[in-house]
């Protein structure tokens, strides 16, 4: 078992981005979903509501994040002074609104105020809490630092459906391969190359996987979460992939060994 591929997302549902390397600190990988949307009550905005959020494509430039929003044009995301605390799903969170410009272009695009917002280094946003009772830090991603998926349970997932659809759709960091379909779902924890990481809980998944990453769009038939809740329903809701969090900081690489090191 290897890792295939590796993502971050600065911008917590906009576009990804394939990296080969990135570096673990104590927000999870370096970069991360700092970044986020909110509207005027100052509550996160995502794909859920606003699939056309997929379209805005987001670069890494000498360590600084860039939005392309179509038809609006390319800007670079900076903060300003002006601070506030931002809804992320239960948790209010001190946050650094961005600078005017790029977050006026995002509210033409939407065709709603909205505002860039970032997570400064002293901000402190606990992980869930009625899973880990570590006191442990994590950005603006959902409840965890990290998601790991499999591919092989993409590729048998895809076996069902009348259509493909890409890894993508799951917004994962580290993507597995060499394990059979669902092996996943007994593991506990695993190392990959030098780090240690304990997987917390299972990935329950919702409309955002119908959001196709190109055209911006929830597909019509409800794919592939209608196939997926067909037989992955659990008490955790319809599962992919798994939550993790990191024992230290370090660096993974595409192709760094995986060995789990417990299972349920």
């Amino acid at each position: 078992m290897n890792v295939h591929s590796l993502w971050i997302y600065p911008v917590k549902s906009l576009a990804g981005i394939a990296v080969g390397e990135f570096a673990l600190d104590d927000f999870g990988p370096v970069g991360d979903r700092r970044w986020m949307i909110i509207d005027d009550d100052r509550h996160f905005v995502t794909q859920r509501n606003h699939p056309e959020l997929a379209r805005i494509r987001v670069y890494l430039v000498q360590g600084n994040v860039e939005v392309e929003i179509p038809e609006q044009g390319r800007y670079a995301l900076r903060v300003s002074e002006e601070t506030l605390r931002a809804l992320v799903w239960r948790d209010w969170t001190q946050a650094l609104v961005g600078q005017a410009e790029a977050s006026e272009a995002l509210s033409r695009f939407c065709g709603k105020s909205l505002r860039f917002v970032y997570m400064p280094d002293e901000s402190f946003r606990r992980v869930d809490a009625a899973r880990l009772q570590d006191l442990r830090r994590v950005s603006f991603a959902d409840g965890f630092p990290l998601l790991i998926t499999n591919l092989a349970s993409l590729e048998e997932l895809n076996g069902r459906l009348d259509e493909p659809v890409e890894m993508r759709r799951f917004r994962p960091n580290i993507v597995v391969e060499g394990a059979g379909p669902w092996a996943e779902d007994h593991w506990r924890a695993l190392n990959v190359g030098d780090n240690a990481f304990d997987l917390v809980k299972p990935c329950s998944r919702c409309v955002m996987t119908t959001v196709d990453p190109d055209a911006g769009t929830k597909d019509a038939s409800v794919q592939p979460l209608r196939t997926l809740s067909r037989y992955r329903r659990t008490e955790d809701g319809v599962i992919f992939g798994m939550n993790a969090i990191h024992e230290s900081i370090g660096r993974i690489r595409v192709g760094d060994p995986v060995k789990i090191t417990k299972t349920e």
